[in-house]
């Protein structure tokens, strides 16, 4: 090995490297020109609750996301709302994940496939996706890289009783942040029938695992109440998993490259496993129930990362006796092209178009046109996440169809009155801000509510402004006559 990797080694730890590599990616552009959408807005505006209306709120929609909540709720508590509060979690929680990559990879296949792969963790276009963004994926996937290290520590022989109980405990923190991140059990699983392991890890991953579920069972049953929240997504096609399987030939040409160092433990029998059964469980789940998001299984991109790592050690080592210097910055080199290969990717990611709409954009066009009196309404109504996210921007209006607050009714959006009502208190406004999405993303209107606003305002009102910014639109109508 080449003399300046030996004292890299002796000095700083490998996944160091990624780690902060991961950190910087996710520094890099993190307010997205200060911009939130609509998933964000959710986070946003639920965090500022106190926790006492957040359990409230949980009773009738996003169990699911309890746990998110109350941690994010707490960071607002102490820094104050902000895209860098909102945003910053997943930036440390996905540079963990690259750290637990590295670790893997070098302990089942050498210092450059782990290296390797900790430094591919955060090119992945799903990872940079979601590194970046207000939500849950990357702190699951951060636990399913610390739940995957100690099962791989247990396997190697490493692991002691508070192994088995960190790494029930890791399993039970992702379910709670997602429950469908317990289809990583699976995935262990099928590794520990790779590795051929004994009797006894066999017994206690079963005893562990299976607490794990049990505890995490009630969310999941009370969950099941809230299931018309996910009654969006489509229904699975073959298109859809064209993605999945592009992704799982290249894992599994990685996983031929992998020259396992012991006969049974090594980052195929991890990495692929890791990368596959999620995918294939989660599309097994949505013949039952549309549930096919990649976000949902974003931590399966751990295993694709590892065998990216594992074909790049491979190639080290192919090349280390013919060229011994140039094997020492193939790695280097390659991360240099895929920086280069993926920038216009990476760039469009950090912008705010990268996301369906953004609600301070949408906030900021209220601001500029509202006068003192006017109404605003909203259509659908979960576009009141806009007031929410930005209250000072909505500062003298009246939202006329609203009967009952989010915070109040326990919901994310409030509870509006009935078509009638919402009519009659239309007719007495002058000048009626409407806040909506642009027609490219905007679904048919199908409540009633949303039809008794729309024909109000098309028998009785004009436009007088209509602005479209970043995903939604603000009309502004004034009465005839």
């Amino acid at each position: 090995m080449p003399r300046h990797i030996s004292v890299f080694r002796c000095r700083l730890p490998v996944w160091l490297v990624p780690l902060l590599w991961t950190l910087t990616l996710g520094l890099w552009g993190l307010s997205r020109q200060h911009s939130v959408w609509r998933d964000e807005a959710a986070t946003w505006q639920v965090a500022q609750r106190s926790v006492t209306d957040i359990w409230h709120m949980l009773g009738q929609v996003d169990v699911v996301h309890g746990l998110y909540y109350l941690l994010m709720h707490g960071l607002f508590e102490c820094f104050g709302p902000s895209t860098t509060t909102l945003r910053l979690p997943s930036v440390l929680a996905t540079a963990v994940a690259a750290a637990c990559v590295t670790v893997i990879g070098q302990r089942l296949a050498g210092t450059w496939a782990g290296l390797g792969g900790g430094l591919a963790f955060g090119l992945l276009p799903a990872v940079q996706f979601y590194l970046q963004e207000g939500r849950p994926y990357a702190l699951i996937a951060a636990g399913a890289g610390i739940s995957t290290l100690l099962l791989v520590t247990l396997l190697q022989g490493r692991g002691r009783t508070v192994c088995w109980a960190a790494y029930g405990s890791a399993v039970l923190t992702c379910a709670l942040l997602n429950w469908l991140s317990l289809l990583i059990l699976p995935a262990h699983l099928a590794t520990l029938a790779w590795t051929k392991a004994g009797r006894e890890i066999w017994t206690r991953w079963a005893a562990v695992a299976t607490a794990a579920v049990a505890a995490a069972l009630p969310l999941i049953l009370f969950s099941r109440s809230q299931s018309s929240q996910v009654s969006w997504i489509p229904p699975l096609t073959w298109h859809m998993m064209i993605g999945p399987a592009v992704l799982l030939t290249i894992g599994g040409l990685g996983a031929l490259l992998d020259r396992p160092r012991t006969a049974q433990l090594s980052v195929a029998a991890v990495g692929l496993p890791l990368l596959a059964v999620p995918q294939i469980s989660l599309a097994g789940l949505s013949l039952l129930q549309p549930l096919f998001l990649d976000r949902y299984v974003l931590f399966s991109m751990l295993g694709l990362a590892l065998l990216i790592g594992a074909a790049l050690g491979a190639a080290v080592r192919s090349i280390r006796p013919r060229f011994p210097r140039a094997a020492s910055w193939f790695v280097p080199v390659m991360v240099v092209v895929a920086v280069a290969a993926l920038l216009p990717k990476s760039l469009a990611t950090r912008s705010p178009t990268s996301r369906v709409d953004d609600v301070l954009s949408a906030a900021e066009e209220v601001r500029k046109l509202k006068q003192d009196g006017d109404a605003v309404l909203f259509i659908p109504a979960a576009r009141r996440d806009t007031a929410l996210v930005s209250p000072g921007d909505f500062a003298g209006l009246q939202d006329i169809a609203l009967a009952d607050s989010p915070v109040a009714s326990g919901t994310l959006k409030g509870e509006e009155a009935g078509p009638d009502q919402i009519r009659t208190a239309m007719l007495a406004q002058q000048r009626i801000l409407l806040v909506t999405d642009v027609p490219k993303v905007a679904r048919p209107v199908v409540a009633e509510r949303d039809k008794a606003k729309t024909a109000v305002l098309k028998e009785h009102f004009t436009v007088v402004a209509d602005e479209q910014v970043r995903g939604r639109r603000v009309t502004v109508y004034e009465r005839r006559g």
